[in-house]
């Protein structure tokens, strides 16, 4: 193949080892990719304020793709660029038909630099402690303000994969579902809004086809980029539907799975640490 233009790559579970760390050898073969002429663009669910912590710790800079799709970040000057927010009434319709699909369920709402939830919503991770806001009730979900740049939904009975089916069931015309491992968390975008739609306009503006993207994933939210780019690669940790769809093997997250493919195809690297 051509030597690619473009690197986009996940974050959790495919970049990031699973204590959310980026290894020595990773950062390396990131740096020896852009200095061999290659954009590295993230493309992860998580939102802008997780990008700055990353920056903050790693010194990376660049473009990222958050909240699977819905926004589109400058890292370096902390700049959203682009956004698609899922309509409020939209979000509330998708809320009422899971509620009575998957009884039990709880709900937040993601605005890119607070996660609003409501009671019943477990999903609580250490790094959005100082960003959740908790509201009184669902109601006060969709007058709260900011934008809905993702609807979160999690159940304490189902698993991710049960819980996608049934909202594609009950909603699938109203929103974009998927999920990116969370333990029994969905997540829903607006209706088009995946990863590999805004990285695709953002190759269109730089004037790269997608014959020249290399791509790195392990979630089912990862598989529209992974199908898009000319080149897919899936970590040997990735979810079976994942291995199943992608051709391309590498190494897991936890043994610098993406770096090793960098450095095969860039023909450098940091070698181990």
């Amino acid at each position: 193949m051509p030597r690619p233009l473009l690197v986009a790559t996940d974050l959790d579970g495919t970049l990031l080892r699973d204590d959310g760390t980026l290894s020595a050898r990773t950062l390396d073969a990131l740096r020896a990719t852009a200095a061999a002429g290659a954009e590295v663009v993230l493309v992860t669910a998580r939102p802008p304020r997780y990008l700055d912590a990353l920056a903050a710790a790693t010194g990376l800079t660049g473009t990222a793709v958050c909240s699977n799709g819905a926004i589109v970040y400058d890292i370096g000057s902390r700049t959203v660029t682009g956004s698609t927010p899922l309509a409020a009434p939209v979000a509330r319709s998708v809320a009422a038909a899971l509620r009575d699909a998957a009884p039990g369920v709880g709900f937040a709402v993601e605005t890119g630099h607070h996660l609003r939830w409501a009671p019943g919503y477990g999903h609580h991770l250490p790094e959005d402690a100082d960003a959740e806001l908790p509201v009184r009730s669902l109601a006060e979900l969709w007058t709260a303000p900011g934008p809905v740049v993702k609807l979160l939904v999690w159940s304490p009975a189902l698993d991710a994969d049960t819980l996608l089916a049934v909202a594609e069931r009950a909603a699938g015309g109203g929103a974009q579902f998927t999920h990116s491992g969370g333990r029994g968390l969905l997540e829903v975008s607006a209706r088009g809004v995946t990863k590999a739609a805004a990285l695709a306009a953002l190759c269109a503006d730089r004037g790269i086809p997608a014959e020249r993207v290399v791509a790195f994933g392990d979630m089912p939210n990862d598989l529209p980029v992974l199908t898009w780019a000319g080149t897919a690669c899936a970590v040997a940790n990735a979810h079976p539907a994942v291995l199943a769809a992608v051709p391309h093997r590498t190494a897991s997250n936890e043994d610098d799975g993406v770096a090793r493919a960098l450095e095969r195809l860039f023909g450098a690297g940091a070698g181990e640490h």
